[in-house]
């Protein structure tokens, strides 16, 4: 039966290449559903719905080492204290995780995307002949005219000077180098930023979550915005941890500090 204008209308209304879902049918990527369903991992998965194609193991493999480092960050981290609390107020989890989630922006947990451009951006430059001390740089300087002193991915307040994840995930950047899984470019301009701002500081600079990962998203190849993307997913789990044990715990409207401390109060002066 041919389709009418209007129904042809409402069928483009969303259009979509991820999936191809009917009655009795599910289609992601081009793969039916129960042909996925207990042969690829859900890192496999997470490639495929974003790549369109499944990575081969050790891609994988790499991705799932930068997931699986940035789950979790304790309480002090924002995201993470805001899940408890709002678990403390009667909302349902989902609520706690989004409470958490739409927290993680270009300050707390999503600098990988910036720290993505910058790679990306020196990246460039090295494409067009100029060597990568040069290149580094050039960039660092141009960064910091037009976004401050702080350089995503380097940096942390709690680990000095080595953030204990990083040193992880560039080795396992180096092993997929030496087994051609990935180029080792983006490792190679991450280490310059590190001893470039190491040199301007006048001393050792952590590269942080968002470093060391935005390495390994460059590197296989996912676009900026993924980055941040990504570490959402992480820090998904651990948001969910934390929920989850906030409310076995119980409480009730637990604030950002206990009951006893409050706020020190600052008088304005207010000219008449």
């Amino acid at each position: 039966m041919n389709e009418t204008a209007s129904e042809k209308d409402l069928s483009y209304w969303w259009r979509t290449s991820i999936i191809d879902m009917k009655p009795g049918q599910i289609t992601l990527q081009g793969h039916p559903i129960e042909n996925l369903i207990g042969n690829v991992s859900f890192t496999q998965m997470i490639w495929m719905m974003l790549r369109g194609s499944l990575p081969d193991i050790r891609q994988a493999v790499l991705l799932e080492s930068a997931l699986v480092a940035g789950v979790d960050h304790g309480p002090q981290a924002p995201s993470i204290a805001a899940a408890r609390m709002a678990a403390t107020c009667g909302v349902g989890i989902n609520n706690v995780m989004a409470t958490a989630v739409n927290m993680l922006g270009d300050v707390h947990g999503g600098a990988g995307e910036s720290c993505a451009v910058l790679y990306y951006q020196i990246a460039g430059q090295i494409e067009m002949g100029v060597e990568l001390h040069d290149a580094v740089v050039a960039e660092l300087d141009q960064w910091q005219i037009d976004h401050g002193k702080i350089i995503p991915g380097f940096g942390h307040r709690f680990h000095k000077p080595v953030d204990p994840r990083a040193p992880r995930l560039m080795a396992l950047v180096r092993e997929a180098t030496l087994e051609d899984t990935v180029s080792g470019q983006f490792a190679d301009i991450a280490e310059a930023i590190q001893s470039e701002l190491h040199h301007r500081i006048g001393r050792p600079i952590a590269m942080n979550i968002d470093g060391a990962t935005a390495v390994i998203f460059c590197e296989l190849g996912f676009s900026p915005p993924l980055a941040k993307g990504l570490f959402c997913l992480s820090r998904s789990v651990g948001i969910l941890a934390h929920t989850w044990e906030q409310m076995e715990q119980g409480g009730r409207n637990k604030g950002p500090m206990p009951p006893q401390y409050l706020p020190l109060y600052e008088a304005q002066n207010i000219e008449k």
